[in-house]
């Protein structure tokens, strides 16, 4: 018999990505602190806060526990979600032309053995030269107000980009399932 699952996050769009895989899980919001620490690279913070979020949920739940992370970084560093429209303009107004990487953080945590798989798995985006009106018409058509980036890459958000880079395009939604298929088959967990 496979092992329960738990999901340690309440994203609407993470748990889209996870019904794919055809596999029975729970939600569960994990409770951390996602602040970075001084001079944490922005791989070393989403692959800490993906462990803190799956042990945070194995406190409460047993089984396999997926925690996942994700900051968007430029060349002056990491970007924060905009929280307000007005944030979100400023953000995709800087963003215009250039080059954007998420890095995303995985942890599949098995509390049967308190063994933890982690990765941090990066996508690229560049985006498209973009004009007030474009921004404006973007932002209120698709309100990405909790996305890192100001964007929603699997809704009107993907007319914004010039192209895409990276190995798994589900990291870029937030949750990397090719790499989380091979964490669950060297679980015990064999899909399809």
């Amino acid at each position: 018999m496979a092992p329960a699952v738990t999901l340690a996050s309440t994203s609407p769009f993470r748990k889209e990505l996870l019904q794919r895989l055809g596999i029975p899980f729970l939600t569960a919001a994990p409770d951390v602190n996602e602040s970075a620490r001084a001079n944490e690279t922005a791989a070393a913070l989403v692959r800490r806060l993906s462990e803190s979020k799956a042990r945070a949920v194995a406190a409460s739940h047993q089984g396999l526990i997926i925690g996942s992370d994700q900051v968007a970084t430029t060349d002056s560093g990491i970007l924060g979600k905009p929280g307000t429209h007005e944030r979100a303009f400023e953000q995709l107004r800087n963003l215009s032309g250039k080059r954007v990487t998420f890095q995303t953080g995985l942890c599949l945590l098995n509390t049967g053995t308190d063994r933890a798989l982690l990765d941090v798995i990066p996508y690229t985006v560049k985006f498209r030269e973009l004009g007030d009106e474009q921004i404006e018409r973007y932002l209120r058509h698709d309100q990405p107000y909790h996305c890192a980036g100001s964007f929603k890459s699997e809704g009107l958000g993907i007319a914004l980009f010039e192209y895409m880079e990276g190995s798994d395009p589900t990291a870029l939604i937030g949750l990397p399932l090719i790499r989380l298929t091979r964490m669950l088959a060297q679980s015990g967990i064999d899909l399809p």
